[in-house]
């Protein structure tokens, strides 16, 4: 299809529940505050664990949105989903007694789904014998990825495309990526997308602790998420979900919406070098950007910013940061890099919705959110990383980058809205 006949698509609404905020606003506060959600563990005793601290969503109440009796059939990852889009829907100003609500649909991702759920049906089991009737009846509608779409078309009614993407740490970046071709292509007029994530349980900490992958810096939790830091040892799990809502540029103008940002291109590309490390150089994050740029129709230097994946890993920061020196060249010295985990933590499944929201809002606000921690510099990872503080700048176009285990590479691309 011409470029001037497809679609523009834009964001009208975010919702957020995250380790630093369980709002928009509040979620931003946290930004610009440099606060850290790290913190000692209280979901569960984790004495015996190498990592006993993590990025827990805090003072969460689901019963703001939800009733009694769906929270108790509902996951704490499909809570988290409930409350996001709740809060995008009301942020859009969307009423959908005035749309076509087959023309609305939601792509919504989880990269492990209910391990909450397996956990505690897995206890029921063993606990009491072995005996099957003890499985509760809700145990896989409660433990499986898809159902926080579900449970939010039936909230509202939305009878569009409905499913779940699962590409571990890019699943919801993928989210977004689906919903913005699922416009394009005229498959709807509306769609929410975003993804959540509920793993710190034992088997989420234990399981990233026979990896490797965890910080054990117990001594300090909030200042072990220290992406691109010489010092870094790992990342910090996080938790909670994030929705935006995207809607083709004629209709959110139809309805009056406020515009936060345009989604302009995507690219989407595999490693396929490495279950869990990065490909050497960054290949695939390379691919991916430059992919994202081109469906953009931006030039390197039209970008401002980039939420970088930033893990806090010694592989990740130092791939990420010679992908972005190979995609930007000279103009990697004027960029602002930051990444959000920082703060946050790693919400796996649902970092990829929460740092598109931070990214919006960054073009938003013309403000880079920071990277904290930052005290070591690392002579592999040499760019503008918004150390321990927001810079205010003008902000055009931003990418947002996500990777995951098994080479998922999915870079989003939004830019100033302007008629």
């Amino acid at each position: 299809m011409p470029r001037n006949h497809v679609p523009r698509i834009v964001v009208t609404g975010v919702g957020a529940v995250t380790p630093i905020g369980n709002s928009k606003d509040e979620f931003w506060q946290g930004m610009m505050e440099g606060r850290s959600g790290g913190a000692p563990i209280t979901r569960f005793d984790a004495a015996q664990f190498e990592t006993r601290f993590a990025a827990e969503v805090k003072n969460y109440d689901p019963l703001l949105v939800i009733s009694r009796k769906e929270v108790q059939r509902m996951d704490l990852f499909a809570q988290f989903a409930m409350s996001a889009a709740v809060m995008a829907v009301e942020d859009s100003g969307i009423d959908f007694e005035k749309t076509d609500r087959e023309r609305v649909g939601v792509v919504f991702g989880s990269g492990i789904g209910g391990m909450w759920t397996y956990h505690h049906q897995q206890q029921n089991l063993y606990e009491r014998g072995g005996v099957p009737d003890r499985i509760s009846p809700f145990f896989v509608p409660m433990l499986i990825s898809d159902i926080a779409a579900g449970h939010i078309a039936i909230r509202y009614g939305l009878k569009g495309p409905n499913y779940a993407t699962v590409s571990a740490c890019a699943t919801s970046s993928h989210s977004i990526g689906d919903a913005f071709m699922l416009l394009q292509r005229g498959n709807a007029e509306v769609i929410l997308a975003g993804g959540s994530e509920a793993v710190i349980c034992p088997m989420g900490i234990g399981g990233f602790n026979a990896m490797k992958a965890l910080s054990t810096r117990n001594d300090s939790p909030s200042t072990a998420s220290r992406p691109f830091d010489k010092e870094r040892d790992g990342f910090v799990m996080g938790e909670g979900g994030g929705m935006l809502v995207l809607e083709t540029l004629e209709h959110a103008m139809n309805r009056g919406a406020t515009i936060y940002a345009e989604i302009c291109g995507i690219g989407l590309t595999d490693d396929a070098f490495h279950i869990t490390q990065p490909a050497p150089g960054g290949e695939g994050a390379v691919r991916s950007m430059r992919l994202a740029l081109e469906d953009a129709g931006l030039q390197p230097t039209d970008i401002d910013y980039i939420n970088a994946h930033g893990t806090s890993t010694p592989f990740n920061d130092k791939s990420e940061s010679a992908a972005i020196r190979t995609v930007f060249g000279d103009h990697a010295n004027t960029l602002s890099v930051s990444s959000t985990k920082s703060m946050t933590g790693h919400l796996l499944g649902a970092a990829g919705a929460v740092e598109a929201i931070a990214t919006v809002l960054a073009i938003k606000n013309s403000i880079a959110p920071p990277t904290i921690n930052y005290s070591t510099p690392d002579p592999d990872c040499d760019l503008d990383y918004v150390q321990n503080g927001p810079k205010h700048r003008p902000i055009r176009a931003a990418l947002s980058n996500t990777f995951g285990f098994g080479g998922h590479n999915a870079t989003l691309c939004f830019k100033a809205f302007q008629e």
